[in-house]
Parts: structure tokens; sequence; C-alpha cells
């Protein structure tokens, strides 16, 4: 029995986590929740699924929780909480969905804790990837990505030697403005954007789909997960998402990892690694009926997200940060109907210009960096 600890628990991530967990009674055991606002999901998570503890970070949300539960379990407050809840916790994993840079100190703790992490949160390595697999090493904690294509990219290198490795494609649905003209950009509007062709995601996560800042994160995240330098690692746009990503050989043969899209299957192969397991109600690939596969590159012109995010890790040291940094804020700014889409790239372009990048990676210099960039990109907006 696998103990697990869910952080973001009432997202989307976290909901199909605590699905996969359900789903598996013999196999894992929910010791902990924790998450920003939403406390009737996690009353009900917690009157059903009996966890230890729990964690609003919210402090309205927090006092909702208590007065719900009772003493059902252990309840913290606020990001201080958090971090007790990591220091109580006997989880043999953690999964990390938290949105944004508020994984980073979490993760960081947990790791230090020497508890396995399965990792939804994408920013965590991109602001931070030095220090937290640093720490990972030095500890022998395992980081098991949950981010589909990283998933996938993971399942195709499993066996694999380094050297066999030319390099790692990971595919993008594009989002909903793929095929949109350009001189329509200016003009699109957070609704459109929201109505993602392929994936439920939370707000944040979809503006970064509609983008293509989300493909660029991954490039970074995928750099410090599978130790692979920027060079190597090619973003294909692949709109019917059933192709999660692949990894291409020296011979020339690639291997892909294939399947509907549902986050329920690489959150379980996380968590039940390397052993698999049936997924509850998952769709299954009818060959029969899947008329084609399309692939094309991504438009930089469009969508400078993705150079900008190569330009960042190649760099190193705190820009991935600042880029992170600067795009939540606009990302949000954005979402409130105060910038129009366009203007997220400005910002973010702008922000990365005006950094002194510091290489010196620490938990502070990371938090400096971040606290710096997301001033700034107010500033802009």
């Amino acid at each position: 029995m696998k103990k697990i600890a869910v952080l973001g628990s009432t997202g989307s991530i976290g909901t199909q986590a605590v699905d996969v967990i359900d789903a598996h009674p013999d196999l894992f055991s929910l010791t902990a929740v924790a998450a920003n606002t939403n406390w009737y999901t996690a009353a009900l998570q917690i009157k059903k699924y009996k966890p230890a503890f729990a964690c609003m970070i919210d402090k309205t949300a927090s006092e909702h929780l208590r007065s719900e539960v009772g003493d059902i379990c252990t309840i913290f407050q606020g990001k201080e909480g958090l971090m007790h809840l990591i220091e109580e916790t006997d989880a043999d994993m953690i999964l990390t969905s938290l949105v944004g840079a508020a994984g980073i100190a979490p993760t960081l703790s947990a790791i230090k804790r020497g508890i396995d992490i399965a990792l939804a949160n994408k920013e965590t390595l991109v602001a931070a990837g030095e220090l937290v697999m640093r720490e990972a090493a030095r500890r022998g904690v395992r980081i098991l990505p949950v981010d589909s294509e990283h998933g996938a990219i993971f399942q195709c290198l499993h066996g694999r030697k380094t050297e066999e490795i030319e390099k790692l494609l990971i595919t993008a649905s594009g989002g909903p403005h793929f095929q949109l003209p350009a001189k329509d950009f200016p003009n699109i509007t957070v609704e459109q954007c929201l109505n993602h062709p392929t994936w439920n995601m939370g707000g944040k996560i979809t503006i970064d789909s509609a983008t293509m800042f989300n493909k660029g994160l991954e490039v970074i995240e995928a750099h410090w997960l599978f130790h692979m330098p920027f060079s190597r690692i090619e973003v294909v746009v692949q709109p019917q998402s059933i192709i999660h990503s692949m990894i291409q050989f020296i011979d020339g043969s690639v291997i892909g990892q294939l399947g509907m899209p549902d986050m329920r299957l690489p959150i379980q192969y996380a968590f039940t690694y390397p052993d698999r397991f049936p997924v509850r109600n998952a769709k299954k690939i009818n060959w029969n009926t899947l008329a084609r596969l399309d692939f094309y590159a991504p438009d930089n012109e469009k969508f400078p997200a993705i150079p900008l995010a190569y330009e960042a890790g190649m760099i190193g040291g705190t820009m991935p940060c600042v880029l992170n940094g600067a795009n939540e804020v606009a990302v949000y700014a954005f979402l409130h109907k105060k910038i129009s889409f366009t203007r997220i790239f400005e910002i973010v372009r702008a922000v990365m210009e005006k950094h002194t990048v510091c290489h010196d990676i620490t938990l502070d210099s990371i938090s400096s960096a971040d606290s710096w960039s997301r001033r700034c990109a107010v500033s802009l907006i």
C-alpha cells in the first residue's frame, strides 16, 4: 500500500489523481491533501478518504474547511502550514500539482525528507531545475513526471542507453489558435483561449497552451528531467494529441507513446512505476476509426513563446525563473482582461531583456529572481 499526498488536490490534475487512488484501494491510500481556495471539494475528499492531514492556503477557505470536517484530520493553513504538512506526513510519494512557482518550496521540502515526487508542476523545474535535480540526486529521491509529454518520454526512454538517443520530440496540440492567421492574434479573447480542442485544464495552463508557453516550459523541464541539451529537444505539433511524445535514436528509428488524451494514464504510471495496471473507464484508441495523425512545425513567428523559452534555457541561471514569473503575471493579467493576448509575449520578452542573470542557484536567488520578475512584469501592464 503506497501512501500518497496530493498537493493541489482540487484542481484538474489533483482530482484525477484522487480518482486513480480511488480506483485502486488495494494499491494506494490518500494520506494528505492540500489546496488553495476550494474548500468544498477538499472537504468531500477528506470525508471520503480520511487523510491524516490537510492544508488550505487561503485563510477563509481554511476556516470553512475546519467547520465542515471537524476533527477528521489535522488541518494546516497558509504556505507555512503546507510546509508543516510535508514535515508531518508519512507519505511514500507526493504529487505536486500546485500551479506556478508555488510548487518549488514544497517540492524541495519533500525531497529533503526523502519522499519521491510525482511531478505535475512544470514550473518547479523551469524556475529551479538545477537546484531541484541536484537535491534529488543527493538524497536518492525519484522524480517521476506526470505531464503527459514527459511521462511519454519517460516511458520511451525506459531501458535505453543515453548514447543511443539523438533527440527528444515533444508533441504539442497547438492549442485553439494554431491555424488562426497572425493578423487576428491581437483580437483573441479569453473565452476563445479557454476553449481548448483536446484537454480540460485550469485557466492558467489553458492560456499557456493557447500561447504555447506550455511547450516552451516543457522544453526546459525536459532538459532537467532527462539531462538532455536543448539542441537535442524538438517541438512537434500533433493536433490529435494521440502521440504524447517521442524519442529519435541515432539510427533514425523513432519510438512514441500513444494513447487517448487522459491524464490519469501518466498519473497512474508515476504512482505504479515500473508496473502497469488498468485505468478505470479509460478510452482505448480505436484503430479502425483513427483516420489520420498530423504533424506540423511550430510557428515561432505567431508563437514566440517557444524561442523565448529556448533562449532562457540556454542562458541558464535565473533566466528561466524570470521567464516563468513574467509569464505567470502576464497570463493572469490576460485572464482578467487587463492586457491583450499578444501583450503576453511582449511582457515576457521585455522582462527578460531587463534581467541581470545570476548563476549561483540557491532557493534565495530563485526566490529573489521570481519576485523581481513579477514586479517588473506588473510595472509593464
